[in-house]
């Protein structure tokens, strides 16, 4: 059984045929996915396909890029999503994104810590976006305390490094279609290392597709060539790698539908 922690099927990319990739999605194995809503548009969607279907999870959090356009009205929102919407698992995707400049750093910064104290009082744990932008993402959670709740680095692109610190503060890794590029040195280097209760899977459809598939449209179903990489780099089976990933996505979502 997979878990795809992140996955964006509320995008545009998969309004003709969404029921054909969830189709697709669960013969592949994958068996609960993670719909990460951030912004009104992605949010209003995923509320929507979270209602279809039993196995959809969903995150709410307003997104870096998208911080100079956050307001009081959209805090309320999340917040009251978050504490009664059933199917609302964590507070994402937020952090810091310097490579696009929309927003500027300061007010990204503003909106990222606001976010960590609205999971801490609702006592969801935190889907973390980071682009160029690494230093200040961890200075940032050991400022405030977001060992607390934990979460996870979404497509995880730091170093071992970097990976350790966020382990100390309570975070889990999550790796993506980079990991299965021939060049990736790095993310492969982080999926051996990362200790085996903090691994998770995702794909972050339809971005960052995997191979053998690159350069296409990503879908969930392809979170099996993530996994059969990752259980290729740590010398493991197939099963024992979907398996452990699985229980941990449970366990940090506090999903009670976990493996038997």
């Amino acid at each position: 059984m997979l878990f795809d922690t992140h996955a964006h099927l509320n995008d545009d990319a998969f309004k003709n045929d969404l029921e054909k990739t969830v189709n697709r999605a669960r013969e592949a194995g994958v068996k609960l996915i993670n719909i990460v809503g951030f912004d009104d548009k992605s949010i209003k969607r995923a509320l929507e396909i979270v209602e279809l279907y039993d196995e959809m999870y969903l995150t709410v959090g307003w997104h870096p890029v998208e911080a100079i356009d956050f307001t009081e009205e959209k805090y309320n929102m999340i917040k009251d999503l978050a504490l009664n919407h059933k199917k609302v698992i964590a507070i994402g995707e937020i952090g810091l994104d310097y490579y696009w400049d929309k927003s500027p750093k300061e007010i990204q910064k503003e909106v990222f810590r606001k976010q960590i104290k609205l999971a801490k009082e609702v006592k969801k744990p935190i889907v973390i976006h980071c682009r160029d932008a690494m230093a200040d993402t961890l200075k940032i959670l050991q400022e405030e305390n977001a060992k607390e709740v934990g979460g996870i680095m979404h497509c995880f692109s730091g170093s071992v490094e970097s990976m350790k610190i966020a382990l100390k503060e309570n975070f889990h890794i999550s790796l993506a279609g980079p990991v299965t590029y021939k060049n990736a040195k790095t993310p492969k280097e982080i999926a051996r290392l990362c200790p085996s209760d903090r691994l998770l899977l995702e794909t972050d459809c339809p971005y960052l597709t995997p191979s053998p598939y690159r350069g296409k449209r990503n879908e969930s179903s392809y979170v099996k060539y993530v996994a059969q990489e990752i259980a290729d780099l740590r010398e493991m089976s197939y099963e024992k790698l979907a398996s452990l990933t699985y229980n941990n996505a449970c366990n940090l979502f506090k999903i009670k539908n976990k493996e038997r």
